[in-house]
Formats: C-alpha cells, structure tokens, sequence
C-alpha cells in the first residue's frame, strides 16, 4: 500500500488547482450558487475527460 504524505496531497491538490484554473480561467460566469455548481461540475468533467484521453491503454 502506498502512503501519501499530508505535504505530498497538498501539493496534488495545489496543482490540480492550478491546471483547473489554466484551462477553465480562474472566475465563474454565474452569479447564482446552483447555476457556479453546475458551471463548476461541467469543467471538472470536462477536465476528467480531457485526463482520460491523455492516458495509455494498457494491454496484457
């Protein structure tokens, strides 16, 4: 089992920050709580499925 450290989760949260805010810019357009949810969850997805595309298919 691998162990992440407290220090090494902070940085992965700091730099996915980081590239949430590189590729989606750093505001939101919505000024209603519900709609800056929902804004917020189409980029997450968009950007799980731009991580998705970039990964190797692994065969046996």
């Amino acid at each position: 089992m691998i162990r992440i450290s407290l220090f090494d989760q902070q940085g992965l949260a700091e730099t996915a920050m980081y590239r949430f805010k590189q590729l989606m810019g750093d505001k939101l357009k919505s000024r209603q709580f519900n709609s800056q949810h929902t804004e917020t969850m189409i980029k997450v997805k968009a950007i799980n499925k731009m991580t998705g595309l970039g990964m190797p298919k692994y065969q046996q």
